[in-house]
């Protein structure tokens, strides 16, 4: 019988592959989509179509780390939510698709996700 943890993240794919049989990210409105481990969250704007990332941010990065007094948590999630949203904004990006990549749309993914809508990104 496999481990609780690789059960937990068997299922969380499976959610993931379910969510992106629908959500596609194009040049017109490319994919937000969220990674949270135990210890640190990350964000990355795609462009499907072409197979390229247009912005990304992640907790693990020294200048947002300055930015959060915690490296997990909602405050690093806030962080990352405007860096990411700055980001892509930078790169010309003002719609995405959020894409919360099979995670419960609740604490750190969902802080995340304000704090970019609040920097400006539409979704």
């Amino acid at each position: 019988m496999p481990e609780q943890s690789q059960l937990r993240r068997e299922k969380r794919l499976t959610r993931h592959k379910r969510v992106r049989a629908r959500v596609r990210g194009g040049a017109d409105r490319p994919r937000l989509a969220v990674f949270r481990s135990l210890h640190h969250i990350s964000a990355q704007v795609i462009d499907d179509g072409a197979g390229r990332t247009l912005a990304a941010a992640t907790s693990a990065e020294a200048e947002l780390r300055k930015a959060a007094p915690s490296l997990s948590g909602l405050a690093a999630a806030e962080a990352v939510g405007k860096a990411v949203a700055e980001r892509a904004r930078k790169a010309g990006v003002e719609k995405v698709i959020f894409d919360r990549g099979g995670f419960i749309y609740h604490g750190r993914v969902k802080a995340l996700a304000e704090a970019a809508r609040a920097a400006g990104l539409e979704f």
